[in-house]
């Protein structure tokens, strides 16, 4: 009954006005990023709310279910108990959950469905495993797939250890795609949040050949001479 009782939650918060609004957002208009999603104008608190509350008693079945919506916002809270379950289950509970994410990326279809999930499901997932999913993510036709495959390694950065960041950064320098150019920026900019000699270290001999977005995104919190030497290239490495 879980997926029966959050649809039906869900649908109590529907407001047509915010939902209007969300389809400009999120380009749901022919050739839009979001082309043919449809929303039921909720708000990502109470959907958060939602899934804590029913996470416990939604079988992977009743998220799999939810995942096959046309709504964005089913699919959303779908990937918030996922969260959830993932967090508190054992490597056995994770490993079907991390299957299933996998298996239904393709419903992963927006950036903010992706940003809420890879990097607190299949990124830890990944720390000490194989990674090189990571890699097949990365040579995808799909935009959403090369935006998760470098939102994943953010569970790498919070541990200290962005080498995949870097990894899957390099695969997606010269990406066209705006959504896939601003989280690899996103991610560069993490790194060096954290370790500026890391992150100038990979941008240096790089960051001429990356669309102005990406470049933009990782040089963010640089010391404001320093952002404006690498956009106007005269950052150059070490003799």
């Amino acid at each position: 009954m879980s997926a029966a009782a959050i649809r039906t939650e869900l649908a109590e918060l529907a407001d047509p006005v915010r939902a209007a609004g969300m389809a400009r957002y999120f380009q749901v208009r022919p050739g839009g990023y979001g082309e043919g999603d449809r929303f039921l104008g909720i708000a990502v608190p109470p959907q958060r709310a939602i899934a804590r509350r029913h996470a416990a008693a939604t079988s992977l079945a009743d998220v799999d279910e939810l995942l096959g919506s046309p709504w964005h916002e089913e699919r959303l809270t779908a990937l918030f108990v996922l969260v959830r379950r993932f967090e508190r289950g054992d490597d056995d509970e994770r490993a079907r959950i991390v299957e299933l994410y996998l298996a239904r990326r393709d419903r992963v279809d927006n950036w903010d469905l992706v940003d809420a999930s890879a990097p607190y499901v299949l990124g830890p997932w990944l720390l000490d495993r194989d990674d090189s999913v990571l890699d097949e993510l990365a040579g995808s036709d799909s935009l959403w797939d090369r935006r998760l495959a470098v939102m994943a390694t953010f569970a790498g950065i919070r541990a200290g250890r962005p080498e995949a960041t870097l990894r899957i950064a390099d695969r997606l320098l010269t990406d066209p795609e705006d959504l896939v150019q601003k989280a690899v920026g996103w991610m560069l900019r993490e790194v060096g949040n954290r370790d500026p000699a890391r992150a100038e270290e990979f941008l240096v001999p790089r960051y001429r050949r990356m669309p102005r977005t990406m470049l933009r995104y990782a040089i963010e919190r640089f010391p404001a001479e320093r952002r404006r030497d690498y956009l106007a290239g005269r950052v150059r490495p070490s003799a």
